[in-house]
């Protein structure tokens, strides 16, 4: 069993950077492969992220690719999504998640935190 608690969303401008962290429960976070989803008003939740293991691979959608890295410290139970040159359109409820193997699909990973909002104003 994995508990995941996501922390640092809030309202920036356009541009600007946040960083996302998600805490994890659990003698095992070091096992699961971890992933950032995404989801706005209307829309379905969205790939955005994830990293293996070990950290060694790292796999993001092309709409976030050369703007968002993803990163873990398994001593400290937590993934981080650090986002620069945020635009409006990445506005939304960021969730991170927990799975045994990399998979762009949501049913993929086993467990969720209860999500954080991200607000980019233009």
């Amino acid at each position: 069993q994995v508990q995941l608690v996501e922390s640092g969303g809030g309202l920036v401008q356009a541009g600007g950077s946040l960083r996302l962290s998600c805490a994890a429960s659990g003698r095992t976070f070091s096992t699961y492969t971890m992933g950032w989803f995404r989801q706005a008003p209307g829309k379905e939740r969205e790939f955005v992220a994830a990293v293996s293991w070990s950290g060694g691979s790292k796999y993001y959608a092309d709409s976030v690719k050369g703007r968002f890295t993803i990163s873990r410290d398994n001593a400290k139970n937590t993934v981080y999504l650090q986002m620069n040159s945020l635009k409006p359109e990445d506005t939304a409820v960021y969730y991170c998640a927990a799975g045994r193997y990399f998979s762009r699909s949501s049913v993929g990973y086993d467990y969720w935190g209860q999500g954080t909002q991200v607000t980019v104003s233009s």
